[in-house]
């Protein structure tokens, strides 16, 4: 399943993303940390973290660098799965990333 979603994610990357334009907030892009965080930490897990990020990705949401966390919260558990995603935005590096001034 793993395998599979990775390899849904670079079809959309190839064929998708560049006539939709890069609209993403965030560096890694949303597809591009989602891969990460499910050849990290499994399709499960990993799909869970990368929803988290794909739901803070909008217009009025934070930007910058996020990248995918080294380790999922001690609190995770398969049947708790909205705990292995970081929903908000206070974590991230707002001054590195799209929009910033380096």
């Amino acid at each position: 399943m793993k395998y599979l979603a990775i390899g849904l994610i670079k079809l959309y990357q190839i064929f998708l993303s560049p006539f939709m334009g890069r609209q993403c907030r965030y560096l890694p892009t949303c597809s591009q940390y989602t891969e990460e965080a499910i050849g990290r930490f499994g399709f499960w897990a990993g799909g869970w973290v990368g929803l988290a990020r794909i739901c803070r990705c909008h217009p009025w949401g934070h930007s910058g660098y996020d990248p995918v966390p080294e380790r999922l919260p001690d609190d995770a558990r398969w049947y708790k799965p909205w705990h292995y995603g970081l929903w908000g935005g206070d974590h991230i590096d707002h001054a590195t990333g799209p929009g910033s001034c380096d």
